[in-house]
């Protein structure tokens, strides 16, 4: 489905190659039957935005709402299990689900980061994709409402998302989202504190999935600075680590 892999494209940390393809962006959008013109205009304004703004802009800005901000976080599990230790094995479950549809070679970021799970929900048939999309549907719901408060066009991306997913968010997990907590990007001290707490041992390596915090500023190293499924697949299961019972084994999904 060509629209994960736009919309993809869309959260993707906005560098020349990405500014450069929003031609082909727009174009993917205007000519996808799944989406109400109601939710495409909203899309193609996020796309007029990455053309018309200046690059370092856009960088700065991005790196401000999704780095630097944990309730913006695009690590799917950060929302679902937080720091519990239930989020390694989610880890391992959806990177087996990622393997089993043949998609490898994904070791330089971790699996529940969102533009990898869109691009990942491209390769399926809609009937395999869209019931995926809808597990994390009370999080694409909750980051567009915080974007909202923001007034950025990313929040396009969030309503899409959960508008395709055709489906209504999980009342009780959405009204949990909603009461953590959501400091403003200029707010370091909250900022600060959010990433305070304790290190979390998810049984493998710290630099391959460790705090998200430390992800997330990993990532951002990384970027130049602005201004210069098979039947034995496992199920990976969108929902909070604490809203159901633990098997014995300690699995989820």
């Amino acid at each position: 489905m060509r629209i994960f892999r736009a919309l993809s494209a869309l959260l993707t940390y906005p560098d020349e190659e990405v500014v450069g393809a929003v031609d082909a962006i727009g174009a993917a959008i205007e000519n996808e039957a799944l989406l109400t013109d109601e939710t495409r205009a909203p899309l193609l304004g996020l796309v007029h935005d990455l053309r018309s703004r200046d690059l370092y802009d856009l960088q700065e800005n991005y790196v401000l709402l999704f780095d630097r901000t944990r309730s913006l976080s695009l690590h799917l599990f950060e929302h679902v299990h937080g720091e519990s230790r239930d989020r390694g094995q989610a880890m391992v479950d959806l990177r087996a689900l990622y393997e089993s549809k043949g998609l490898t070679g994904i070791d330089n970021e971790l699996p529940d980061f969102t533009p990898l799970f869109l691009e990942f929900l491209s390769t399926l048939d809609p009937a395999e994709a869209l019931p995926l999309l809808g597990e994390p549907a009370h999080v694409f719901t909750a980051l567009a409402e915080r974007l909202h408060k923001r007034q950025t066009p990313y929040e396009a991306v969030f309503r899409a998302l959960a508008a395709l997913a055709r489906v209504q968010p999980d009342a009780a997990l959405l009204a949990a989202l909603r009461e953590e907590p959501d400091p403003a990007p200029d707010d370091f001290d909250a900022l600060d504190a959010a990433y305070e707490d304790a290190p979390v041992d998810f049984g493998a390596p710290a630099d391959d999935c460790g705090r998200d915090g430390l992800a997330a500023r990993m990532r951002q190293a990384r970027r130049p600075a602005p201004g210069v499924v098979q039947a034995a697949a496992p199920r990976t299961e969108f929902t909070h680590s604490h809203s159901r019972p633990v098997p014995e084994d300690g699995r989820h999904g």
